[in-house]
């Protein structure tokens, strides 16, 4: 008598169906992780494309490291012989103007609008908590202003003295648009002297500027580094973070971007 042979068909079916449902769900998931590092590597190359362009410096050249002169300033601060870049000079996205990185001829951005907006706050406050009533009576100064009023100074005062409190043209935080010299009204005999410095309302300044964005540009027994005198009145736009780390460390713009 033959045996039933159906079941042995049966099972030997319902193995291959499930061999093939294996192999499918396999396949399925190999094509998917697939499609899905496909569909990434194309988001990520269009965000790539679609990155807007700001008129701040790339990355790789805000961050990398800024190469060091390789000659030695003279007496009076500057390098023999320099010439003026045509590009300004940015560190960590900071822009730096002083006797050894100076600004292009060109360069000419005119009043920098948040350290203005940041300016009125300062001065408002000022005025709001303490009755200070303080004025910047210079901000921006093009190249060809700063050629003139540097040029007058060395006339009156010789070049060595002038150069200790004056930049020569294309070398001044003016021309950036985020410096400021700051006085109280009324009080114009002490304007571009040491002795605000000493008032109430100069204090003030000191102790306040950081909460606004702005440093102390020269401050007291820095020359060496910033290569001006002590400048009590001449305030720098840098932004709140940086002017309160600046501040906590007692430090100025070249250390904190360690170029001296």
């Amino acid at each position: 008598m033959k045996k039933n042979r159906q079941p042995l068909i049966i099972g030997a079916l319902i193995s291959a169906a499930l061999i093939i449902s294996i192999f499918v769900v396999v396949y399925y998931k190999n094509n998917q992780v697939n499609v899905a590092s496909d569909e990434q590597q194309s988001v990520t190359e269009a965000n790539k494309k679609d990155t807007p362009v700001t008129d701040k410096p790339a990355t790789d050249d805000a961050t990398k490291p800024i190469e060091q002169p390789e000659q030695q300033p003279d007496e009076n601060g500057y390098l023999p012989n320099q010439t003026l870049p045509t590009e300004p000079t940015y560190i960590d996205g900071i822009l730096l103007a002083n006797k050894i990185y100076p600004l292009p001829s060109t360069f000419a951005p005119d009043v920098n609008p948040e350290a203005s907006q940041a300016l009125e706050k300062m001065l408002a406050a000022a005025k709001q908590q303490k009755g200070f009533d303080l004025v910047a009576f210079s901000g921006y100064r093009s190249f060809e202003y700063q050629t003139t009023l540097y040029n007058n100074y060395v006339n009156r005062d010789g070049q060595a003295a002038a150069d200790r409190y004056s930049a020569r043209p294309g070398y001044s935080e003016h021309q950036t648009g985020l410096a400021f010299d700051i006085g109280e009204r009324g009080k114009d005999d002490l304007w571009l002297t040491e002795e605000f410095g000493e008032t109430p309302a100069g204090k003030w300044l000191v102790e306040n500027a950081q909460e606004y964005g702005f440093i102390l540009r020269f401050p007291q027994n820095k020359e060496d580094i910033t290569g001006y005198m002590y400048e009590s009145w001449h305030f720098r736009y840098v932004g709140i973070d940086i002017a309160k780390e600046i501040k906590k460390k007692n430090i100025t713009l070249e250390e904190y971007l360690g170029v001296k």
